[in-house]
């Protein structure tokens, strides 16, 4: 899959510790050098969430913001835009925000 990110394109991919060394120590990573966000494929177990697809959803959203900081040019320019709350809280917070803004009719 793709995804526009500001006019930039990012290939979207679902990887394995197996396959990439980096899922090794995240669930996720976005590479702006080569335009690539690539998510875990989640596996159950004992200590695991149970809604995966949620999770996978959330942890999608959290790499695409920060190909979003990127590309506005704040990844390097500020603290801010690397800060992994920041980055959680508006890939957690975005759905609500955007059924509000939808709601009320800010946005079409």
């Amino acid at each position: 899959m793709n995804v526009n990110v500001l006019g930039t394109i990012y290939t979207v991919g679902v990887g394995t510790e197996k396959t990439d060394p980096k899922l090794s120590t995240a669930y996720g990573y976005c590479d702006p050098s080569v335009k690539k966000i690539v998510i875990s494929e989640l596996e159950r177990d004992p200590d695991s969430v149970q809604d995966l697809d949620a999770e996978a959803r959330k942890i999608l959203r959290h790499e695409i913001i920060h190909a979003f900081f990127f590309e506005s040019g704040l990844h390097e320019n500020c603290d801010y835009a690397a800060n992994e709350e920041l980055v959680d809280w508006i890939a957690l917070q975005f759905p609500k925000i955007l059924k509000t803004f939808e709601e009320s009719g800010c946005i079409k």
